[in-house]
């Protein structure tokens, strides 16, 4: 590979770090320098912050977001195996019908364990010990 067909690349790469380098060194030299004491204070949306900003947030919550991510992956998956359905052939039906069944398997699994009950159900079965 020559010069000549990346040198496009390179000047962008250059503008980007310049670019980087003028925000940092404007923001050093024009920056507030003085601290006051509300400087440290919580701010949100104009109305000064009373209380602790510490929440307690169920676990039902993080592990829905995280079932979320998983199937959310599946689809990105069987979209990109879905337009190269042609090119992948036999072969990539099998592939992806054992990675939906995988899945699936992982999905039943979380169910039988309570783990997409929102209700006392799920509290009560994990406190008590029972993992069918």
């Amino acid at each position: 590979m020559h010069f000549a067909q990346i040198w496009p690349l390179v000047v962008y790469c250059l503008a980007v770090l310049a670019l980087i380098a003028l925000m940092l060194g404007l923001s050093s030299v024009l920056g507030q320098r003085r601290r006051d004491p509300a400087t440290d204070e919580p701010f949100e949306s104009g109305i000064v912050s009373q209380g602790s900003a510490r929440l307690r947030i169920s676990v039902a919550y993080y592990l829905v977001a995280i079932l979320f991510i998983v199937f959310d992956l599946e689809a990105i998956y069987l979209f990109s195996w879905a337009i190269a359905f042609r090119e992948a052939g036999m072969l990539g039906f099998v592939e992806a019908t054992i990675f939906i069944v995988i899945l699936l398997a992982g999905l039943v699994y979380l169910w039988r364990l309570g783990a997409l009950d929102w209700g006392g159900r799920q509290k009560s079965r994990m406190e008590a010990g029972d993992h069918r």
